[in-house]
């Protein structure tokens, strides 16, 4: 990671006591308990975004929703084989 930011977190100690076990049965070294809570963080994220995308297209019609992203698609293919072929 090259620009940081440090947190200061609390969790109950069960939550650190079941992290620092299952921590230490894969092996890993010191600096991974930063990069696992990054990594849990950014798929909480992640898994929030799409759970909010899906609620706001509750009711949109299928062949819609595959259009909308068809039509993304094909432009940014056309922006990047325009870009590759300069």
């Amino acid at each position: 990671m090259e620009d940081t930011v440090r947190w200061t977190v609390k969790v109950s100690r069960e939550t650190d006591t079941a992290l620092r076990s299952y921590l230490a049965r894969q092996g890993t070294k010191k600096g991974d308990l930063p990069k696992f809570v990054e990594e849990a963080v950014r798929w909480r994220v992640l898994d929030r975004v799409v759970s909010e995308v899906k609620a706001r297209n509750t009711g949109v019609p299928a062949r819609k929703i595959q259009a909308a992203i068809d039509e993304v698609l094909a432009e940014v293919r056309a922006e990047r084989f325009a870009a590759a072929a300069r």
